[in-house]
């Protein structure tokens, strides 16, 4: 673990998930200190030999390891696992983080997350970012839509059946790559420009899941088709998977959100904040051809 004075004010929640791995490498490229929060001292490798880099063991159910994580901190990113805990972890993470003098807290919400949704995550993400507001911590929350990197997860059906399934229908969704999710959190992080503002986060165009399909064949010149399942089946293969009950019932409710065509804004957020263009699905494709062809 790397024990040198690096001085991090900005402190990394949520670190080994996809979005924070690319967020740590980001600032470390830039020579930007941080504080890299991991839950195992096992994890503690992946980050130790990063310029800059100091870290820390905490968990988000230990109070006392989130007061250390906090000390000293001026900006924290937050991410947890949505999972039935969330919320009440985001929310003691702000008791701690507004009690230790942390100015600026960048949370990863979600797409349309309201306090009226249907949808457990999206309410979930809206109790924590009022109870952020009303912290008098300077905020700034990030709303991303779909991952492109979630199709990764369907690489063993597209390269074994050359298809994949969800319950989404014909609704367009503007999917978002998560590295450009992170270079949007690395700004906001390093810059006063965004604080108290709601960045919704999309790619630059909305497509349905058979137009999804379609790119992937295309790009990786394999025929890939998309299969519109019930959500009754697509909860069981879920469930199959090992996910908790909570996040599998979640997920078919995004799902169901996404069928209802509600994800399919355009922002111009990635554009506006990092000066470059959201990537395109085209171009996620591409990047990860050869995992999709094995």
């Amino acid at each position: 673990m790397n024990t040198e004075k690096t001085h991090a004010t900005i402190l990394l929640t949520g670190t080994t998930g996809k979005i924070g791995t690319v967020l740590a490498n980001m600032l470390a490229e830039k020579g930007i200190p941080f504080r890299a929060m991991v839950r195992n001292a096992a994890d503690a490798a992946r980050f130790s030999h990063m310029k800059g880099a100091e870290v820390i063991v905490g968990d988000f159910d230990n109070p006392d390891s989130l007061r250390h994580a906090v000390a000293g901190i001026q900006s924290a990113f937050l991410l947890t696992n949505s999972t039935a805990s969330a919320e009440r972890q985001q929310i003691t993470f702000t008791d701690i983080a507004a009690a230790a003098g942390v100015k600026h807290l960048v949370k990863l919400s979600q797409y349309k997350a309201d306090a009226a949704s249907p949808v457990r995550f999206l309410r979930y993400h809206a109790a924590v970012e009022a109870h952020i507001a009303a912290s008098g911590m300077a905020y700034t929350f990030l709303r991303p839509n779909l991952f492109m990197q979630g199709f990764l997860l369907f690489r063993d059906s597209i390269i074994h059946k050359g298809q994949f399934y969800a319950p989404a229908g014909n609704a367009k969704v503007s999917v978002v790559d998560v590295r450009d999710i992170a270079a949007v959190a690395a700004t906001a992080l390093t810059t006063d420009r965004w604080y108290n503002k709601v960045l919704d986060i999309t790619g630059p165009e909305s497509l349905t899941h058979y137009e999804l399909a379609g790119i992937l064949s295309e790009v990786t010149g394999k025929a890939v088709r998309y299969i519109d399942v019930a959500p009754e089946d697509m909860l069981q293969a879920v469930l199959s998977l090992g996910f908790p009950e909570w996040q599998a019932e979640g997920l078919m409710e995004d799902y169901a959100h996404y069928a209802r065509g509600e994800a399919a804004g355009i922002s111009n957020a990635v554009q506006e904040v990092t000066g470059k263009a959201a990537r395109s699905f085209v171009e996620f494709v591409k990047d990860h051809a050869g995992y999709f062809k094995g």
